[in-house]
């Protein structure tokens, strides 16, 4: 088609990091609360799962741990321990797709009974130092079991650049920092928080460590100190709702900057396309067009693998 051949922007599969929502035990495969056609699976299901990812495409993953409650406590510590699920969940991933890169999530709500990404006082508000000790670990423990990108995602102050020093010491200069250097308070995370099992244990909100959507300009600050520190590419979270932020960074900084089309919008668009109001892999594409026209280079999104063999099957991949 003429409109493929002078198109702007193209999406492929390459583009695309698929979520992955992982539980323990075996064979089990079950549905995401609020989040039509996602999983949580457990190690096994999962390595399949990224069997296909690879053969649709797609050179990431990102894992996120769904954990029994009696695994977490106040202080997140089943997040720095080498034998988590995550960490299982690498050296089997690994394994057994070798090509494949991993990217993990250096946070640690989905490890503390309260819900917030790290340490906090009795008044709800993030401990920044005492948070960034145990994510240095967490990174650690993630790089060993060979995770090939460290995530953080928690937003406190200076944790890049720490945990690129201690990756260096450790002899992992080759582990790759994606630094969620802008992630705004959003009510589009819900989903996410259900599956991953948060949601009913948040005390608050977030709002003193995650960004208040009106700003731009602290974007750029904020994206500045962490490609600064030794970032290798920064995250802006939400995706659509911010195709602005996107832009600006992408035009500022030579740093690959990303975007997570959050559960909510992915949700919102599933849900919508469910009820009849359009054509579901339209719409997705559409918007994760969108995003990589505003200067995403890739983009989590929980379609990708779904994307992804729709644009093979369709000769666009």
């Amino acid at each position: 088609m003429l409109r493929d051949m002078v198109a702007e922007t193209v999406l492929k599969p390459a583009d695309l990091i698929q979520p992955i929502f992982m539980i323990d035990g075996e064979a089990t495969i079950e549905s995401a609360p609020l989040m039509p056609g996602v999983n949580r699976m457990t190690i096994d299901k999962a390595v399949e799962y990224v069997k296909s990812c690879q053969s649709a495409g797609l050179c990431a993953v990102a894992l996120f741990p769904a954990e029994v409650k009696d695994k977490k406590c106040a202080e997140g510590r089943e997040a720095v321990n080498p034998e988590n699920l995550i960490c299982r969940a690498i050296e089997a991933i690994k394994k057994a797709v070798p090509e494949i890169k991993i990217i993990g999530d250096v946070a640690l709500d989905p490890y503390t009974d309260h819900g917030h990404d790290g340490l906090i006082d009795r008044n709800g508000y993030m401990l920044n130092d005492d948070t960034i000790d145990i994510l240095v670990k967490q990174a650690l423990v993630l790089a060993r079991a060979g995770c090939d990108i460290v995530a953080p995602s928690d937003m406190t102050d200076g944790r890049v650049g720490k945990i690129r020093a201690e990756l260096e010491k450790a002899g992992f200069q080759n582990t790759l920092i994606l630094s969620y250097a802008v992630k705004y308070a959003s009510a589009l995370y819900g989903p996410f928080r259900g599956a991953v099992g948060s949601d009913g244990a948040l005390r608050g909100d977030k709002k003193t460590y995650q960004m208040d959507f009106r700003n731009i300009k602290e974007a750029v600050t904020e994206a500045a100190a962490d490609i600064a520190e030794g970032a290798d590419m920064i995250m802006v979270k939400p995706g659509s709702p911010y195709s602005d932020v996107i832009y600006r960074l992408s035009q500022k900084f030579e740093t690959p900057v990303l975007a997570y089309q959050v559960s909510g919008e992915y949700a919102g668009l599933k849900l919508a396309a469910d009820a009849g109001a359009f054509d579901f892999k339209s719409a997705m594409l559409e918007s994760l067009i969108g995003l990589k026209r505003a200067g995403a280079r890739a983009i989590f999104t929980y379609a990708a693998l779904e994307i992804a063999e729709y644009l093979q099957n369709s000769g666009r991949a």
